[in-house]
């Protein structure tokens, strides 16, 4: 492995040529914390290098979004500025590229009011429903990746001295995404090959329906006709290919929104709003969320399931080895970004829309008559691990095995 630098520069160049894969003449929003602004300019340095018109950097504070949990009126929750969603459709319209860098405290809201950061997700959300039907629609080219904060390294390796502890969650975060090997942007489009197989099998398959069996799981998740598996690398709708999360080590699907019947267990606590929801059991009926319960972050729980209709359904499912890189870390990162990638997830909310056939050019209706769910929300929850499996059904009944003790089983 290479000095710090070298790895930092790595990272940056990874992040923008395959994470966002930044054209010439495109411009650039980035997403970031004030704690990451040195990394964040060597992303800039490196995104004008490879041509970016214009670099935009949208700046966010921990202990001022904590202030504002704390001191601000209650009604001003339930607002959101007009000028934030036109700036974002504008960059839509400008075919930019959008880079989240992710840094946030797990515990950031801890103890604050979760009626407060429910009616801010909610305003949010409705605000933002065009920008992110764009994104979750493939129109542009987007990728969520992270940098340390203080807080989230000593939340991570809170056994470790206090200054080791941001160097320590670096290196983890490069080796999470392929940034210590000599040449990160090859072990990258081996990886995208790789998750493509995965999902070219799933395609052919055409299941009608998913069985997850675990302890304290026993799910099944009908499939919609049409449904598409996608794994790794997307395209956008000028033909150019992004990484939407990095790291990423998932295939994944949309479920029929209400074809979701039995219950399953979360097995790695949710970092959601700046709290952590753990230990949470979910049971459904007809495709809805009818009970919930959580040993931690019930409340917060349950005020994400009631931010709209679409939240008491799911948007995704995700299917990743159990001996994913991630995974056999052993690392808990308390970020969904990367716990994600260790785990079989599934997400309550929004579907994807280019999951299935035809669906990039569907509007909301179609794609509520074709079996996807929507939601203003998308919110991702761990619930694999060594001891779960996981069937194909296909339409005549038949069950193949997908994975067996967490792993393919293909």
């Amino acid at each position: 492995m290479g000095t710090f630098e070298e790895s930092v520069s790595k990272y940056a160049e990874l992040a923008v040529k395959v994470g966002v894969n930044i054209q010439p003449g495109q411009p650039l929003y980035i997403g970031a914390s004030t704690e990451s602004a040195e990394f964040v300019r060597l992303v800039t340095k490196k995104a004008y290098e490879a041509g970016a018109r214009h670099v935009f950097v949208d700046w966010q504070d921990d202990e001022i979004s904590r202030l504002r949990y704390e001191m601000a009126p209650e009604d001003s929750f339930s607002d959101f500025p007009g000028w934030i969603p036109k700036m974002r459709e504008e960059l839509v319209g400008m075919n930019a590229a959008f880079m989240n860098i992710v840094s946030q405290s797990p515990d950031l809201l801890k103890g604050i009011d979760p009626m407060r950061i429910a009616n801010f997700q909610k305003a949010a959300g409705r605000a933002l429903e065009s920008y992110r039907q764009a994104i979750q629609s493939d129109k542009v080219s987007w990728t969520v990746i992270a940098a340390p904060s203080k807080a989230w390294a000593a939340k991570v390796f809170a056994d470790l001295p206090e200054e080791d502890q941001v160097p320590a969650l670096w290196d983890a975060i490069f080796k999470a995404v392929r940034a210590d090997v000599e040449d990160p942007v090859a072990a990258w489009k081996k990886h995208d090959e790789t998750l493509h197989e995965k999902a070219d099998h799933l395609n052919k398959k055409k299941y009608a329906k998913l069985h997850y069996t675990a302890p304290g799981t026993d799910l099944t998740i009908g499939l919609p006709a049409g449904h598409i598996w996608a794994g790794a690398g997307s395209v956008n709708a000028q033909g150019a290919t992004f990484m939407a999360n990095m790291p990423t080590e998932e295939v994944f699907t949309v479920p029929h929104k209400d074809r979701i019947d039995g219950y399953v267990s979360s097995t790695k606590p949710l970092s959601y709003g700046g709290n952590i929801i753990d230990h949470f059991k979910i049971t459904f009926k007809d495709g809805r969320i009818t009970e919930v319960e959580a040993e931690q972050g019930e409340d917060v729980l349950n005020h994400l399931i009631e931010t709209d209709e679409g939240a008491r359904s799911l948007g995704e499912v995700a299917l990743v080895p159990h001996s994913s890189p991630i995974s056999t870390s052993g690392l808990l990162f308390y970020n969904t970004l990367f716990d994600e990638n260790a785990s079989n997830h599934l997400a309550i909310g929004s579907a994807y829309a280019f999951c299935i056939e035809g669906g990039k050019e569907m509007d909301s209706e179609e794609l509520q008559r074709n079996g996807l769910n929507q939601s203003i929300t998308h919110v991702d929850f761990m619930i694999g691990s060594d001891k779960m499996d996981i069937d194909g059904i296909l339409e005549d009944g038949t069950a193949e095995p997908i994975l067996r003790g967490g792993e393919w089983a293909f």
